[in-house]
């Protein structure tokens, strides 16, 4: 049995039934969410189970590493910022959540070397980051390294954000919160940046 559709097949007799309004809803209505996460493409670091949340509650984007590039509106394609814009402008979501993660594939191809089968997109990609990787403090030991970057490039999403002027503008008048979150892949362990340091949610 394929296992794309097998899961289908659960969804139908185990999930639809009791969530059926909630889509039926969802449909009449279209989607209100208050939220906003940008999250990696990691398969293990899936937003609305992290959060627990249901349909129709988070807007997400994902790409690898959850990266936010930099403001720049010209004729090339920007997936991420697109859906910026649409979550921001148009549903106008009241929270922004930047999700990184341990373990991160893409930060390790930053840190590392990309391999060799992911130098079209994923090493230009990872450029954008390589200002946390300059920044990386004298005498950290080699294996806080990659946990170091990872929770940095989620600081520096954050500061990316900011360069939009209708988020800055939205932060500033108070429409519009920017939260960086890191999860813990083997321990489950979600922590919220609070000022310099990412604190454990109780």
């Amino acid at each position: 049995m394929d296992p794309l559709l097998e899961g289908h097949r659960r969804f139908r007799e185990e999930t639809w039934p009791a969530e059926r309004r909630r889509y039926q809803k969802l449909a009449e209505r279209g989607q209100n969410p208050s939220t906003m996460v940008i999250a990696c493409s990691d398969s293990r670091v899936d937003p609305a189970t992290v959060f627990g949340a249901g349909p129709g509650e988070l807007f997400v984007v994902r790409n690898v590493a959850g990266l936010v590039p930099p403001y720049s509106p010209d004729h090339g394609y920007h997936g991420t910022s697109a859906a910026l814009e649409y979550g921001v402008r148009v549903l106008k979501v009241s929270r922004l959540v930047v999700l990184g993660h341990a373990q991160c594939g893409g930060i390790r191809a930053m840190v590392e070397g990309a391999p060799r089968e992911a130098r079209d997109f994923v090493e230009p990609w990872m450029e954008m980051a390589k200002p946390v990787l300059e920044a990386v403090p004298e005498g950290l030991e080699p294996g806080d390294l990659l946990p170091h970057c990872e929770e940095q490039v989620v600081r520096l999403s954050l500061r990316n954000l900011m360069t939009f002027p209708w988020i800055k503008d939205a932060v500033g008048s108070g429409q519009l919160a920017l939260e960086g979150f890191y999860f813990g892949i083997a321990s489950g362990v979600l922590a919220r940046l609070e000022g310099e340091k990412f604190v454990p949610v109780a």
